[in-house]
């Protein structure tokens, strides 16, 4: 039997009626930790929905998960919407005895851009001091615009390519903001002082690039990073997103590769390895 989902919306605040759907932790423990987890979508599209893959794997590897409705960029470009993702995470946050206890660690989570939002909340967090985070998990994250790696070069061969530079556009408004850090974290001159962070991509991923010069520089600030690259064909970004893991026979691989990582990381963030993770 599944475990039951439900959904709330944010009362007051600067996130005021932003939906949060809550998938209880496979495991059930008090005091499980929490992964405020955002979707992916390019920043223009993009539901609840879209993110049940990532979301059931993360609530099967122990967390309870709080998955956000977030204002795309159409609505609430940059920074108007990052503030009031900042709002949810700290409602979520001072509120986490409702789903676990006042020790469960808090991790931020994401793919895409999803993975942005989440990579941009453990800027701000550490520059607020609050909340305090434990670990972000970026998966594929979208963390440069200026959209001159080989591997997203690579991906835009047909005319669907285009969709990322067009999600960047309206996500930022004007090119000024690009060289803003919680816009496009991989361009931030600071980032030592944030959670440790488990970056996850493929070979196939037109973020790889990105998201390895990601931790390359985290590394360099002293922040704890590590990074698992999964062998392709994966087909992701957009394999990120869809149905239910169980339903999905064909990516049955790195579903459990990657459950594995979030498990182990979520576990010990300090001391976690991939390698290790994936030892046995």
């Amino acid at each position: 039997m599944k475990p039951v989902r439900t959904e709330v919306s944010i009362p007051d605040g600067t996130a005021a009626g932003m939906r949060l759907r809550i998938y209880p932790s496979a495991d059930a423990r008090k005091g499980a930790p929490i992964a405020f987890h955002l979707h992916g979508g390019t920043f223009v599209d993009g539901s609840l929905d879209c993110g049940l893959t990532i979301a059931c794997m993360l609530a099967q590897a122990g967390a309870t998960v709080v998955s956000v409705e977030y204002p795309l960029a159409c609505e609430q470009p940059f920074p108007h919407g990052l503030k009031a993702i900042y709002g949810a995470l700290e409602w979520v946050f001072e509120n986490r005895t409702r789903w676990g206890a006042k020790k469960s660690r808090v991790f931020v989570a994401g793919a895409e851009a999803g993975g942005n939002l989440a990579a941009a909340l453990a800027l701000v967090s550490r520059d607020q001091q609050h909340p305090p985070l434990s670990g972000q998990i970026l998966l594929s994250p979208m963390l440069d615009a200026c959209l001159g790696t080989q591997s997203l070069r690579a991906a835009e061969a047909g005319a669907a390519g285009c969709k990322w530079a067009e999600g960047w556009r309206t996500y930022l408004g004007s090119a000024d903001k690009a060289s803003h850090p919680y816009a496009a974290p991989l361009g931030a001159s600071r980032l030592s002082g944030i959670a440790p962070a488990l970056v996850i991509t493929s070979e196939d991923d037109p973020m790889r690039d990105e998201a390895l010069a990601y931790v390359a520089r985290l590394k360099e600030a002293g922040t704890g990073a590590h990074v698992h690259v999964e062998p392709g064909p994966t087909g992701w970004p957009e394999a990120l997103s869809g149905a239910e893991p169980e339903s999905r026979p064909r990516d049955a691989r790195w579903i459990e590769t990657i459950r594995q990582l979030f498990a182990a990381f979520m576990a010990a963030p300090a001391t976690f390895s991939p390698a290790s993770a994936l030892a046995g």
